[in-house]
């Protein structure tokens, strides 16, 4: 298999990304309830596609990470829950990272009925998204250049 090269610094700026998007939603919209969410229209899309631009660099970055140790993988959910078990993470963290991408699916396709779902549960798992980004961001740090 010819070895996969990644652009040089692409992980490390997605990453980054990630975290501003992260923080963004901290600061903006973690305090937001379901009543405020379902009453403005103009917070809905902000905070759909603050967790949905946050999951697909996620999904991004996993598959990313397994392709460079030459793992395949399925589907989102599959590259979510391997990257999380490659980086020694728990069974249960593995299962929690891997049904965030049911939650990605849910905001990228505007399943209506699901998408206060899909942030409130984004919102319940940041702490284990922090942990993942910090892993792969010192996994790259530590690369030679």
């Amino acid at each position: 298999m010819p070895e996969f090269r990644y652009a040089r610094g692409r992980i490390i700026e997605s990453i980054r990304f990630i975290s501003e998007e992260m923080k963004e939603f901290q600061e903006e919209y973690s305090q937001k309830t379901k009543i405020q969410y379902q009453s403005d229209r103009k917070l809905q899309k902000l905070m759909d596609r603050t967790v949905e631009n946050i999951l697909t660099a996620l999904v991004e970055v996993s598959g990313t990470f397994l392709t460079e140790k030459g793992i395949a993988a399925e589907s989102y959910a599959d590259a979510l829950g391997k990257c999380a078990r490659e980086l020694g993470l728990h069974p249960g963290e593995q299962e929690d990272l891997a049904a965030l991408a049911i939650q990605r699916n849910r905001l990228a396709h505007r399943y209506l009925n699901f998408r206060w779902q899909a942030v409130h549960d984004f919102a319940q798992k940041r702490a284990l998204i922090t942990k993942v980004v910090s892993l792969l961001l010192q996994r790259e740090e530590g690369k030679n250049p």
